[in-house]
């Protein structure tokens, strides 16, 4: 039997701890309103996968190195395996679900289509997301401004010149060396 416990030193004895309690959440999720009660320990992340079967964030190095877990919160690029949940109440979180479908994609998948802006496809939704916020900022004009802004989401497969093409041209700006 595995029951939490702790030490009650003025008695001398063990007794049985009280769970955590769940925190009561409110969040939008892709336009969609969620009353959730949530652990305080629990990342955005795990929320987002575990109990939201939402699995196209990746949890890469779940220390907040790779970006394959980025998502907008509230329009800005975040990654949610550094955000507890139970911080973002009343926020809006936006995850590669709800950029686009399948019959219906976003201007930013389709330049990734179009461009092969991957190959294995691990980083792409955090790389789609982490686009979007560079966009929804305004601060990337040229390849090196778009380069610098996407830094935080790496690739192994090396598709980092063709992931920059997409964004330029979602951009709408001329490549630019």
């Amino acid at each position: 039997m595995n029951e939490a416990v702790t030490l009650d030193r003025a008695a001398g004895q063990r007794v049985a701890a009280d769970p955590i309690a769940t925190l009561p959440l409110t969040l939008t999720i892709n336009g969609e309103p969620r009353q959730l009660e949530v652990a305080p320990w629990t990342s955005l992340l795990d929320l987002l996968r575990d109990k939201l079967d939402l699995t196209g964030s990746k949890k890469g190095c779940d220390h907040g190195q790779c970006g394959a877990c980025t998502v907008l919160i509230d329009g800005k690029r975040m990654n949610s395996c550094l955000k507890l949940a139970v911080t973002l109440d009343g926020c809006e979180v936006t995850t590669i679900e709800g950029l686009g479908q399948p019959d219906n994609l976003h201007p930013l998948q389709a330049a990734f289509v179009e461009h092969d802006a991957f190959q294995c496809g691990y980083c792409t939704p955090g790389q789609i997301c982490s686009a979007q916020g560079l966009i929804n900022e305004g601060h990337a004009k040229t390849r090196d401004e778009v380069r610098e802004q996407m830094s935080g989401n790496l690739c192994r497969c090396g598709a980092y010149p063709n992931i920059a093409d997409a964004v330029l041209e979602v951009l709408g700006t001329e490549k630019k060396a």
